[in-house]
């Protein structure tokens, strides 16, 4: 299924590249010629000190990309390689070739677009996969082919939905820590034979035994690229789809936002409320009745658990108020009851009568 989308996604590359061919010069080009120029353009672009993001450095990009295409298709048209062959017998002038999809995956990753950065590094990440498929096919070094992207996808939604998730295999990071390691010691080491015969390519003198060589050793270079670009490209995809859902998240309406409160005093009832006016009178003030009412009819009482028969007063505190109320009328029997209550306090001690303090 991978494979197929790696296909369709190269035939639309290859696709585009056709338009953009027409702009060139229409002068025939030979296989080998195509190979050697893409792969010369990329060597500029990997080692130059200028901005990838240049415009003339891009279209260098987009050009090579287009060379090494059409290589591609005419590798395609020929069938040049096939999964019945060993590599002995693939002929020395041929093995240069299996090195067409790395060349184009590490051209695509140096395309600078943000609006695209999720497509080139998908498309770059199907031209590394169908290079190692084939070097495996080969058998040409040995290393474990990397999973494909329906695989990798799978693998976390899992995780997600059946539980928990698992605490880090030990084992499986040492593994894979000790797989980097093997690989950049095989990196320099294949670099450091490839300076060594390619002065003797370069010079034409080499023969056919040490052109295979230098081709081979390029070939096992690219493998371990590979196999580094994917791991990182990887990372960047996730962190790509990261992004592009929160950019979604983004675009939703937000809830509106509360007005800002007022400060007043909270006080305990109305008579409290006239006191603490009188005394700030630039500060208003506000009873928890008051309070309690202005936030029910607005329905933003806050939600604290509290059952609504807590909320009200209990019977002691009910009495107190009825009589402060009666009080503020001027009842003469509730002010009789007031005068004779203070006065015997004036002469009975607190507690009095109480036998639990033996009084």
């Amino acid at each position: 299924m991978v494979v197929i989308i790696c296909e369709n996604i190269v035939k639309m590359a290859a696709a585009e590249s056709t338009s953009l061919s027409l702009s060139l010069p229409e002068e025939p080009l030979k296989l080998s010629d195509l190979l050697d120029r893409g792969w010369k353009l990329y060597e500029d672009v990997d080692t130059t000190n200028e901005p990838l993001a240049a415009t003339h450095i891009q279209v260098k990009i987009r050009r090579g990309i287009t060379q090494l295409e059409e290589a591609t298709r005419m590798v395609a048209q020929i069938d040049l390689f096939s999964r019945n062959e060993d590599l002995e017998e693939v002929a020395t002038t041929d093995l240069k070739y299996l090195m067409l999809p790395a060349l184009l995956g590490a051209l695509n990753m140096k395309q600078v677009n943000l609006a695209k950065r999720l497509e080139q590094v998908q498309m770059a990440r199907c031209y590394f996969w169908d290079f190692l498929k084939r070097c495996k096919e080969y058998n040409i070094s040995k290393f474990e082919l990397p999973k494909t992207n329906e695989n990798s996808a799978d693998t976390p939604e899992e995780e997600s939905t059946n539980g928990p998730q698992k605490p880090p295999d030990l084992i499986a990071m040492a593994t894979v820590r000790a797989a980097k390691i093997d690989r950049y010691k095989q990196r320099k080491d294949t670099e450091a034979k490839l300076s060594e015969v390619k002065a003797a390519v370069d010079s034409g003198q080499a023969d056919d035994e040490i052109i295979r060589d230098f081709y081979l050793l390029n070939v096992r270079k690219w493998i371990v690229v590979s196999l580094e670009e994917i791991e990182s490209i990887d990372q960047e995809m996730e962190i790509l789809s990261r992004m592009d859902f929160l950019k979604q998240n983004a675009n939703q309406p937000s809830l509106p936002k509360r007005p800002p409160m007022k400060p007043f005093i909270l006080t305990k009832d109305a008579v409290q409320a006239r006191v603490f006016g009188a005394g700030y009178p630039s500060l208003p003030t506000m009873s928890v009745d008051d309070w309690y009412e202005e936030h029910r009819k607005k329905n933003v009482l806050p939600d604290q658990g509290i059952p609504p028969s807590a909320e009200d007063f209990d019977a002691e505190e009910r009495a107190k108020e009825e009589k402060e109320q009666m009080v503020e009328n001027d009842d003469e029997e509730a002010l009789q009851k007031a005068r004779d209550w203070d006065n015997w306090k004036d002469t009975h001690r607190r507690g009095y009568g109480n036998r639990k303090n033996m009084g």
